[in-house]
């Protein structure tokens, strides 16, 4: 193994930063006006069945209170040095109901809140107008993004969006993770259909009114908001054979298709020749409108995503055990360590999928989220209590050397934010013990605690990377054998 090449050098500007989404943060799921969405009743996250209301277990309906604590935690989020936030505006807090005529008033003057406290601190905001929360009301009466009447209550939320916030916000994200539709079709696009009823017309035609209305939310963003770059979110996901075999190396590049499709029609705005293969062979005729093709010509500026494993692929149908935790399907790698919750962890992965979205799209990249979920303790050290996650400072110094040689390759990344800087509900499994942040917040799986916010060791390991924009890390990857 080889040394990381030195030095590691970030560019000035490199927007480092921490991401969380409404659903998973700011609790209230009753106040401010707010209607309900397809989170308040999916108390178990994507591993249980929903629930027909709200139920006193599912953590998400208070979460970690941010909607009462945002000022304490930015306040946080400032002394480590964000340069960037990226957090997502909850659609039922803004339009109840998802098609109602009106926004709600109290909904949009929070957020207003909320980027008064970024401003006051000089912190970018990253919005994510649409992150796993569609309002319940439009799965229930719609069947979520199956209907295409969703791509204009979408595009009337944007605008409001664009028109209330668009002097304010610089960077836009239209979908979180567009691409997790097919496998999540309820969390994703609020599909109330179980999917194992779903025909794959209803699913890829969802995933074609998804496309639009974010080429939609592009185009208007441009007209109300002319100063901001608008991005679309991805799930990365780089893949590898199994074997050296050609047909295992096919079986990666069908796989490599079926999650790239979504960044090549955001950034060349038409249906790549692949995709219509598999529509042709699954004898699925998609309805597309002349006005759709045309909105899909407004692309983005810029593609973000988030990058947490890697996969293998085979063609052996006895070897097509899917890894723990993986949403997206694929085969555990055998060479890969993995969390606690059975995700692969793979740096190099991180360099990779930046040089490969890089070299297709030549669009500036953002990684929105990267991070390490894991069973945190809180000890007392010096009075103060804490937590000893040197094994989160090493996943994520890993994976940061891994961007500093991916833009020593001619990458150009905007910047870093982790996921869950702060402690959050897990999305996948609606967990609070499954920790992402660099601050602990005392809350259980029970639901019992003090919503306390404790400093975790991370958090000054971090606070020191901002600080001297990714200098502190050469020292660390001196001493550490890492590969290249």
């Amino acid at each position: 193994m080889s040394n990381v090449s030195l030095p590691l050098t970030f560019p000035d500007g490199f927007l480092w930063g921490g991401a969380t989404a409404a659903n998973q943060i700011e609790g209230a799921y009753d106040q401010g006006g707010k209607g309900l969405s397809v989170q308040d009743v999916m108390p178990m996250g994507i591993v249980g069945p929903r629930t027909e209301a709200p139920t006193p277990d599912n953590l998400k309906l208070v979460a970690i209170d941010h909607y009462h604590r945002y000022a304490e935690d930015i306040a946080l989020f400032a002394e480590m040095g964000f340069k960037v936030y990226r957090f997502s505006i909850a659609w039922s807090r803004v339009f109840p109901n998802g098609d109602d005529a009106e926004p709600n008033e109290e909904g949009l003057a929070f957020y207003d809140r909320v980027l008064d406290e970024l401003e006051k601190h000089g912190i970018e905001p990253l919005v994510t107008i649409s992150h796993y929360e569609t309002p319940l009301h439009l799965a229930e009466a719609y069947d979520g993004w199956t209907d295409r009447r969703l791509i204009g209550f979408y595009e009337r939320y944007a605008r409001t969006l664009f028109e209330r916030y668009g002097s304010r916000v610089r960077y836009w994200l239209t979908f979180n993770e567009i691409n997790s539709l097919l496998h999540a079709p309820f969390m994703s696009g609020g599909i109330a259909t179980p999917k194992e009823d779903l025909s794959d017309q209803q699913l890829y035609q969802a995933m074609h009114h998804e496309l639009v209305a974010s080429a939609r939310a592009t185009r208007i963003a441009r007209e109300v908001a002319p100063g901001a770059q608008i991005g679309c979110m991805v799930l990365s996901m780089p893949v590898y054979p199994l074997s050296p075999s050609p047909e295992d190396a096919l079986a990666v590049m069908t796989a490599d298709h079926a999650n790239l499709v979504y960044g090549d029609v955001h950034t060349r705005g038409v249906y790549p020749g692949y995709f219509l293969r598999t529509l042709r062979e699954k004898g699925i005729e998609l309805q597309i409108t002349d006005e759709d093709r045309d909105d899909l010509t407004n692309i983005v500026d810029f593609v973000s995503f988030s990058y947490y494993m890697s996969i293998a692929e085979t063609a052996d149908p006895a070897k097509k055990a899917a890894g723990e935790g993986n949403i997206m399907g694929g085969v555990p790698n055998p060479t890969l360590p993995a969390s606690e919750w059975g995700w692969q962890i793979d740096p190099i992965g991180l360099r990779l999928v930046l040089n490969q979205f890089w070299d297709r799209w030549q669009k500036p990249l953002f990684i929105v989220e990267n991070g390490l979920g894991a069973k945190d303790q809180l000890v007392e050290v010096d009075g103060r209590k804490t937590v000893i996650d040197d094994y989160r400072i090493a996943y994520l110094r890993d994976h940061l050397v891994q961007v500093g040689e991916a833009i020593a390759d001619g990458v150009e990344v905007l910047g870093y934010t982790t996921w869950g800087c702060i402690d959050i509900v897990s999305a996948s499994t609606a967990q609070l013990s499954k920790r992402y942040g660099f601050i602990y917040v005392d809350r259980n799986d029970d639901g019992s605690g003090t919503l306390e916010r404790h400093r975790k060791k991370s958090f000054d390991w971090y606070r020191e990377v901002i600080r001297t924009n990714g200098a502190a890390l050469v020292d660390e990857a001196a001493a550490k054998d890492l590969t290249r």
